[in-house]
């Protein structure tokens, strides 16, 4: 497809903008090379970022240094500098704002490289190379291969990458084959990028990816995870999703959501349960508070844990499908088995333990809601909800609210209706009760002290038949609290 001049016009005025910004800084460390016989170039995604009118701090220079000639470099033009990734020729420095207001600047400076990679393994041998075309072209898309020399400000695009970026597709610099047989975790970057970027993934790539799909299990949990992770947390995650569906990637690495793919939902209304649960999460991410950036409200944007939830929350599905009499399909227990398989998976994926519980109880607990529409709960009924969903009950509120698919506006408005008064008589029950920290109205020692027992298990039994009454009945006072333990103790010694 032809580029339109207009929109490449377009994308140099905003770059010019962007650079201006970051110049004196990049102009400074430019002549510091320059002066010690080198060259040296802004690459990757700091250029991308500019032509899109994104403004970073962090920037990735390539140089025809050696790391130890730059270490000596950033050591005089920096703050700070790091050695940490010599082995692979890049070494960091900070710099404080030399302009009032102005942020710290930090800069990854790396070798010409030419990587020669291992077919069996992911991790290249780092062979250090002399020319900027040489290192651009081992990057993974088009539009990551651009680089600003510095101090000149001379762009250098030597696979048009600008074509591309107006053109907003992702595209390999070299045959996508031998790009993704190089590096299979750039096939995990293509959909993150499609995610984060919202470019299309060119036919080229697809099918390369497709036919090379099962390479991705030679790469380690931890990095596929990390991919996942920023694919979750850009603004459209459905479109990343999608691509790792359609290329059979997911079948490595997310198996379970595939799968999805041939259920039905419990609505009857959706192709399957896949693009619910795609719906799901984008209606999730609808109901988030705020940004990370300017956090608000309970659930600041972008949540990990809220939108894992949304997009696994049906995967066990497939496992409990029954065809029933007249017809109809059921999932009993769906939630249950579905906690047991996203804990598995996000075990798997190496996902932090707290990351992995707070998904798992999620997907446990998405269901319970929907008893609450067929009849008015008692207020032990809510206090149970809300001390079972503890610290997640404000992504409970948004996980139960997104599961709403259906294109039935009355269902839809009533299941609405029902979760706003929920929230009323949570919010209510929580003023009086101080429903966040339930505890029975005897602690252990107290009990220990009426019943003239020691600790042991008994008292553990006594405190959970107090915690039970205060579930039930809601608070009660001392002599109250008292007569039942006592009544309780009696009924033990019977």
């Amino acid at each position: 497809m032809p580029t339109d001049p207009t929109d490449l016009l377009q994308l140099q005025r905003r770059a010019l903008t962007v650079l201006a910004d970051l110049a004196p800084d990049a102009l400074e460390l430019g002549e510091v090379f320059r002066a010690a016989g080198h060259e040296l170039a802004l690459v990757g995604g700091p250029v991308r970022d500019a032509f899109l009118g994104r403004v970073s701090n962090d920037l990735d220079f390539a140089t025809s240094a050696t790391p130890d000639e730059t270490i000596a470099l950033l050591a005089a033009w920096g703050d700070a500098h790091w050695d940490i990734g010599k082995a692979f020729g890049t070494i960091g420095a900070r710099r404080h704002g030399r302009r009032r207001g102005g942020a710290d600047v930090v800069v990854e400076v790396t070798t010409y490289r030419t990587d020669a990679y291992d077919p069996a393994s992911r991790k290249p041998e780092v062979v250090f190379g002399d020319t900027l075309d040489g290192d651009l072209s081992r990057r993974d898309f088009t539009v990551n291969s651009m680089a600003v020399r510095v101090p000149e400000l001379t762009f250098v695009d030597p696979f048009d990458g600008l074509a591309d970026l107006a053109r907003r597709t992702l595209r390999t610099p070299v045959a996508a084959r031998q790009s993704f047989d190089d590096d299979p975790l750039r096939m995990m970057r293509a959909a993150r990028f499609a995610a984060q970027l919202g470019f299309t993934v060119d036919d080229d790539a697809l099918a390369a990816i497709e036919d090379m799909a099962e390479r991705i299990t030679i790469v380690s949990a931890e990095r596929v995870r990390d991919e996942l992770t920023k694919l979750l947390l850009s603004p459209s995650p459905r479109e990343g999703l999608e691509v790792l569906v359609a290329t059979g990637l997911a079948d490595h690495v997310l198996p379970e959501l595939p799968a999805l793919r041939l259920e039905i939902d419990e609505h009857h209304r959706h192709k399957d349960v896949y693009e619910h649960s795609l719906i799901v999460l984008e209606q999730a991410i609808a109901l988030e508070t705020g940004t990370h950036d300017a956090p608000t409200g309970p659930v600041p944007g972008p949540d990990l844990v809220l939108r894992l939830a949304a997009l696994l929350h049906d995967i066990g599905k497939p496992a409990t499908r029954r065809f029933e009499d007249g017809g109809g399909v059921s999932f009993h227990h769906h939630e249950v088995v579905g906690a047991k398989l996203v804990a598995r998976r996000l075990k798997a994926l190496r996902f932090d333990k707290a990351t992995v519980q707070a998904v798992s109880r999620l997907t446990e607990l998405h269901l319970r809601f929907h008893g609450y529409g067929e009849g008015a709960w008692t207020d032990s009924a809510v206090r149970r909800y809300v001390t079972d969903a503890g610290p997640l009950l404000d992504r409970l509120h948004r996980l139960t609210r997104s599961d709403c698919t259906t294109r039935n506006r009355r269902k839809a408005e009533r299941l609405s209706r029902a979760y706003d008064d929920l929230e009323v008589r949570i919010a209510r029950l929580r003023e009086q009760e101080e429903l966040a920290s339930i505890r029975p109205d005897l602690d252990g020692a107290a009990i220990m002290e009426i019943l003239g027992i020691p600790p042991g298990p008994t008292v553990g039994k006594a405190y959970k038949h107090l915690l039970e009454l205060r579930m039930e009945r809601g608070p009660l006072d001392h002599e109250t609290a008292r007569a039942e333990l006592l009544a309780w103790w009696s009924a033990q010694e019977g």
